[in-house]
């Protein structure tokens, strides 16, 4: 990834990592996968969301010694350092935006601003840098507040850590779900991935539980699986990434294979030119219909919208005797889709549609042919 004079201008990749939920493994992913892109030649920012300062403590750094942190850049007082004049080296191409416990107060600093302005403070810190780099890493609050808003609305990459557990399983699609909304909400279209986390493969629920992240979330799921390792808390106690403290170790190999797996998913408009694309296939409308008579709410996820429950999808209800009949309507390009219904909660395949194909685990997908 090392430079010269005449490589094309960079084109900074900021990946968001979010979960509302603690203690899914997101500042070690930030702080291991900048370790691990550093390593690999890319200049790496990460940048510390949490007013706990979790990431800027695993990668050496004292947020009690420091002066200023993102806190002084994002309330934009006047006289405020810019985001350049916070940062602090961390390693060879690594970078930390440092945070503080003050972080917390942002929000209730700018209440009473518009949203637009509160919201849109870290996009513009980001974009003033005078050196761009080449990723830029942000670590999240454990919560959907201004400041993971603020992530979100300078991203244009998602990471979604997700532990393999049952409870951590139940939550993920209420947090797609609310990632969508805030997307929507704020005009953005992320690339949005899931990533297993403390995954210990002697155990079968744990084997069971990353079978059906993959079978619900489709391509949307990184191959990569990081495995549980004492190692990655030891390397945070030692403010330093896996990779440099313990290369030989199971963490670091599996954040040096999600590192490669990143730098290969670069979103398609850094990949190639916009004019030599070829033309993709013209969307057209399907309509798709659930008839219940007892359900309270009906939705529709699948593979054309990331296993988001009715994201993108236009859905309406109406009544045909004593039968709710719920309308979806998708906009969709020739191909095959795999998808379930969502009712009251529930997975469940399509009753109407006998085109069904077997997952891994649990009921089987339907099958929508666009022709």
């Amino acid at each position: 990834m090392d430079r010269d004079a005449t490589t094309d201008p960079i084109v900074t990749r900021i990946i968001a990592i979010v979960n509302q939920k603690g203690g899914c493994a997101k500042t070690t992913t930030a702080v291991n996968l900048a370790g691990c892109l550093a390593l690999d030649g890319a200049r790496v920012l990460v940048v510390d969301l949490d007013p706990q300062a979790h990431a800027s403590i695993a990668l050496g750094i004292d947020p009690e010694a420091l002066d200023e942190n993102l806190y002084e850049v994002l309330a934009e007082e006047e006289g405020a350092p810019r985001l350049a004049d916070v940062i602090v080296p961390a390693g060879e191409r690594l970078h930390v935006a440092p945070s503080g416990i003050v972080l917390s107060a942002l929000e209730q600093k700018l209440a009473q601003e518009r949203a637009e302005t509160r919201t849109d403070r870290l996009a513009r810190a980001i974009a003033a840098l005078p050196d761009p780099y080449d990723y830029v890493l942000v670590d999240c609050p454990p919560n959907v507040g201004l400041l993971t808003f603020n992530a979100l609305r300078a991203a244009n990459e998602v990471i979604v850590p997700v532990e393999t557990s049952h409870f951590a399983l139940h939550g993920v699609h209420k947090l797609l779900e609310t990632i969508a909304l805030l997307a929507e909400r704020l005009r953005i279209a992320p690339d949005v991935r899931i990533l297993a986390t403390l995954y210990d493969g002697r155990t079968r629920f744990a084997r069971e539980t990353l079978a059906e992240i993959r079978t619900r979330f489709g391509d949307a799921c990184f191959d990569t699986v990081i495995r549980n390792s004492v190692k990655l808390r030891e390397a945070a106690r030692r403010g330093l990434p896996v990779a440099r403290m313990a290369p030989s170790s199971n963490g670091a190999a599996d954040y040096a294979a999600l590192a490669t797996e990143v730098a290969a998913h670069a979103p398609a408009q850094a990949e190639v030119p916009a004019e030599t694309r070829p033309a993709a296939p013209q969307p057209r409308e399907v309509v798709i219909e659930y008839r219940e008579p007892g359900a309270a709410d009906v939705r529709i996820a699948g593979d054309f919208n990331g296993w988001v429950p009715d994201r993108d999808v236009l859905s309406s209800t109406h009544q045909e005797g004593e039968t709710c009949v719920w309308r979806k309507v998708l906009r969709l390009a020739p191909g095959t889709y795999e998808y379930r219904y969502v009712v009251d909660g529930e997975w469940c395949e399509d009753p109407a549609n006998p085109e069904r194909v077997a997952t891994s685990i649990g009921p089987p997908n339907s099958v929508l042919v666009v022709r």
